[in-house]
């Protein structure tokens, strides 16, 4: 855990906002993260920063030229933090947007006919886009099943579904109902095996802080993220995209680059507030590694948050102190199992005759807070299938502490009463 080194999760908490406090209600335990992170204070004065200049992009003039090295820095950062040293990076107006719009794309410029696959674990951001441009474009739209029991969805459940005539799959990196994480290498090997020239894009918009992203070994042609869910803010997307998904026809200013996929003048801010997310995983990472190599220091930094996440998992699943755990609640059952190792920073759950909002409701009172997801156009393609109609979402990150799991345990326990 990041506690193992002295000193060093103060200073985490340290650099973030609100880390412990809400502005509106006062003290609190902030386990929503899968709902929005706790933003960098980095990132809230490089914002700030950014919004004041009146000056332009491409301009002569220093402010100008200042920007564009903001962009430019940012863009390297980018490239880093994925792994990714060929195809394009660029900023969308939301995550959301971005697996729009490379779905669409490769929809587009995929060969005619054949089929588009996907999962029934996804997020409807790229369900909603698949089935959206497989009617456009007339060809099937397949789901792939996922596994109610673990939350989860392997090779072997791809593998029955996947047939030469596969023009466009998408694959979700990490689930932000389940929590579950996704072996996108493993999947995306298969897919290439059986069709080679198949476009495979990825929602990473739930994994991207919980470990690192390597897109160099993952054989894929699109990756989305949302920055506010990864120590950021709100208001912009990236995304990055092969060489030959790049390629593509796709929606520019008619004698405009060939490689753009930016629509209009982006926002500085967005930019550079993610080049303080890469220096801050950079320096974090450094506490765990002698290389001095900033991508070797964002690896060290995905291993570190994994590693403490899963040991705030273990304590929530199974107690801490002489505080009973989730496991051991009557009543109480976690979607995914208590045990399962590919779980990322999030546990789902819900307790037989007790409304999920009740729960969620009793928690935020005393300061802890959660959040309800509902069998509804988010969160139906999990919980509908497990005959539930709402789940309590419990979601944590790196700067969370073990005092406050056991501060939630104590209120769960209270709430579910003593052991018969």
């Amino acid at each position: 855990m990041l506690t193992n080194k002295p000193g060093l999760m103060e200073d985490v908490r340290g650099r973030f906002a609100h880390v412990d406090t809400c502005p509106f209600s006062g003290p609190r335990v902030f386990f929503e993260n899968a709902g929005g992170a706790l933003t960098l204070k980095s990132v809230v004065e490089t914002s700030a920063l950014y919004a004041a200049i009146p000056d332009n992009q491409g301009r002569d003039n220093p402010a100008s030229a200042a920007l564009m090295a903001a962009i430019a820095r940012g863009k390297d950062d980018m490239r880093l933090f994925f792994n990714a040293p060929s195809g394009q990076v660029f900023v969308g107006e939301s995550g959301t947007e971005v697996l729009f719009r490379l779905i669409r794309t490769a929809a587009l410029g995929a060969e005619s006919g054949g089929i588009l696959l996907s999962t029934t674990l996804e997020h409807p951001a790229s369900r909603s886009a698949m089935a959206r441009w497989a009617e456009v474009t007339g060809r099937p739209h397949v789901l792939v099943p996922h596994d109610d029991a673990t939350g989860n969805v392997d090779v072997a459940a791809y593998l029955r579904h996947i047939t030469p005539d596969v023009r466009l799959a998408t694959i979700i990196h990490t689930s932000p109902v389940t929590g579950m994480t996704v072996d996108i290498a493993a999947i995306a090997a298969a897919i290439r095996q059986v069709s080679p020239g198949c476009f495979i894009v990825v929602d990473g918009i739930q994994h991207a802080s919980h470990g690192a992203v390597d897109l160099a070994a993952c054989g894929i042609d699109g990756y989305a993220i949302s920055p506010y869910k990864a120590f950021s803010r709100h208001g912009y997307g990236i995304g990055w995209a092969s060489d030959r998904l790049t390629a593509c026809t796709k929606e520019t200013v008619i004698g405009g680059p060939a490689t753009n996929w930016e629509m209009g003048t982006r926002d500085t801010g967005s930019y550079a507030t993610f080049s303080d997310v890469v220096d801050y995983l950079a320096w974090l990472g450094r506490h765990y590694t002698d290389d001095k190599n900033r991508r070797a220091c964002l690896e060290a930094a995905g291993r570190a948050i994994h590693d403490h996440e899963q040991s705030l998992a273990e304590a929530m699943m199974h107690g801490t102190g002489n505080l009973r755990g989730l496991a051991d609640i009557p009543g109480l059952h976690v979607i995914g199992g208590t045990d399962n190792a590919r779980r990322e920073g999030v546990v789902s759950l819900w307790m037989e005759g007790r409304p999920s909002e009740e729960i969620v409701a009793f928690l935020n009172a005393r300061g802890v807070r959660t959040h309800t997801r509902k069998a509804d156009h988010y969160s139906g393609n999990v919980l509908s299938p497990l005959g539930l109609a709402d789940c309590v979402r419990v979601s944590f990150s790196h700067y969370n502490t073990l005092a406050e799991v056991a501060q939630f345990l104590t209120l769960v326990n209270e709430f579910a009463g003593p052991p018969a």
